[in-house]
């Protein structure tokens, strides 16, 4: 028994030799992380070849990649974060990027200044990612709200082309003049009432803010009323496209079918109407009653953000330094990811078209765009929608501007006490 005890005991001893041999080998091999983002096999491609640049600099970094298109990308996300299953770093939006940070999914990347530079991000972009002075995402990419219009049709109408220091009242009484020229055949312009991003930007140019920082509303009912009852009036003039047209041409947009001759909306959507239309396009500046202020930023097209859960911090902020600041990333990438976010990505891009034209308008204002405003509270994609259902029954006229003012501020209240 006691021999039996004696080779027991060398045996267990050699076991746990053994076993802390492999630990250290498995230490000072290759660490593996999961990384997943949203897109289609177009970006996948793209992405791949950034991994296997990434993993050609850094051999000690290995990447299993997964991807999803967005809607899928985020029940998969839900899923994996509840279970504790995220991926070590993981594509991030800016819509919910807080609500994912104050759920304790996201690691703070301060903690990693040594192995992620922020230093290159375009002005307009430092700061974005920020929660409550921890960064819970980078961005990768970055866009800002712009005018697209069709300088054809401005000139039929005689109207000038916009330019920097044009107002509210002239951007109305464009639409007016184009749409009376052309007997309603094609409208000056769709109702901007339709989205709150161009709320947004008024209440920027005022100083104001669509969320606050701890997450409220910017605004209160006298100033939404305002906003609606300006679209009220130019749906009840006939002056922008009808509502019930907008809603029929889905998925498709007014502009690329020729039926206004300009929106507002990001400038990265130039690209896109260019490539639907023969019309010719060009991007002009958003409208302000506050010359000195457009009340303009760089919304991040899309972040990255690393999990709380990770074992590997320090490799995950490396891989986003990489994909962030390498020039060959950039030139991998292009525009797929947004315009690149940090100055040598940009500089690395060879834009043409439309992209080159949105990176001229971006250039042309830079000096006017503040900083990203922080990052909205969770459940502000639930209230982005409920905005636009409520816009539409106003338009329809099935309901008035006060009814609409009530029925948004009472299911905002609802939605961000949830």
């Amino acid at each position: 028994m006691k021999r039996f005890t004696t080779v027991l005991a060398a045996a267990s001893l050699l076991f746990a030799v053994a076993a802390c041999g492999g630990d250290d080998e498995a230490e000072s091999g290759p660490v593996t992380l999961r990384y997943s983002w949203w897109g289609n096999a177009d970006r996948a491609a793209l992405m791949q070849k950034a991994i296997d640049l990434f993993q050609t600099k850094n051999p000690d970094i290995k990447i299993t990649p997964s991807f999803q298109e967005f809607e899928a990308y985020w029940q998969k996300m839900a899923t994996d974060t509840a279970g504790g299953n995220a991926p070590d770093v993981l594509q991030m939006d800016f819509a919910y990027l807080r609500e994912y940070a104050d759920r304790g999914v996201l690691y703070d990347l301060k903690k990693q200044q040594g192995s992620l530079g922020l230093d290159d991000l375009l002005e307009g972009l430092k700061g974005a990612g920020e929660v409550d002075g921890g960064q819970y995402g980078v961005p990768v990419g970055g866009n800002t709200w712009g005018y697209v219009y069709s300088p054809a049709a401005y000139a039929k109408a005689g109207v000038p082309e916009p330019k920097l220091g044009w107002t509210w009242n002239d951007y109305r009484s464009a639409m007016e003049k184009i749409t009376r020229s052309t007997g309603g055949k094609m409208y000056g312009g769709g109702n901007y009432i339709g989205t709150y991003y161009n709320l947004e930007v008024q209440l920027r140019q005022e100083g104001k803010l669509l969320y606050t920082e701890d997450g409220k509303l910017g605004f209160d009912k006298p100033r939404l009323a305002k906003f609606f009852t300006e679209g009220k009036q130019l749906a009840d003039a006939d002056i922008v496209l009808p509502v019930d047209k907008g809603v029929q041409i889905k998925p498709k947009f007014a502009l690329e079918l020729d039926l206004i001759a300009g929106e507002l909306g990001w400038d990265n959507f130039m690209a896109r109407y260019a490539a639907a239309t023969k019309t010719e396009l060009k991007l002009g500046p958003v409208p302000s009653d506050n010359p000195a202020q457009l009340g303009q930023y760089l919304k991040p097209a899309m972040l990255l953000s690393v999990s709380a859960r990770s074992k590997h911090p320090e490799q995950s902020a490396k891989l986003i330094d990489f994909m962030i600041n390498d020039p060959e990333v950039g030139a991998i990438f292009g525009a797929n990811r947004g315009l690149p976010a940090t100055n040598a990505q940009r500089a690395a891009v060879q834009l043409e078209g439309p992209l080159a034209t949105v990176a001229a308008y971006e250039e042309s204002i830079k000096g006017q765009l503040e900083k990203a405003p922080p990052a909205p509270p969770k459940g502000a994609g639930t209230i982005e929608q409920a905005f636009i259902r409520i816009s539409e029954e106003l338009q329809y006229g099935r309901i008035g501007v006060d009814q609409a003012v009530d029925q948004f501020f009472t299911e905002a209240a609802e939605t961000l006490e949830s």
